[in-house]
């Protein structure tokens, strides 16, 4: 198996998802402002008014990368994250009592 078989493999092997790609490259303009292209827009569904959510990841000190999850889909990720580790801590208390 060559390295991009096997890193491509390593990244799509632990999720259902599609392996990640580059969608496009942006610039940020002077005012800090950055414009998504249309086709990217047209792709995400996104539309005039959408919010985003903005999630980062720190590694030695600098940002790593950022990534952009729609706010309503956000909350629900959340919950399906934290929502069965606070289960798992109060059935741990109950358990304890």
């Amino acid at each position: 198996m060559s390295d991009n078989e096997e890193k491509k493999e390593r990244c799509c092997s632990t999720s259902t998802a599609e392996c990640c790609k580059v969608e496009s490259v942006v610039t940020i303009d002077e005012r800090g402002q950055m414009i998504l292209p249309k086709e990217l827009r047209e792709k995400a569904g996104l539309v005039a008014g959408d919010k985003l959510v903005i999630a980062t990841s720190m590694k030695e000190g600098r940002f790593n990368f950022l990534m952009m999850f729609r706010a309503d889909d956000f909350g629900d990720m959340v919950k399906g994250v934290v929502g069965p580790v606070m289960r798992t801590m109060w059935m741990d208390k109950q358990e304890e009592k």
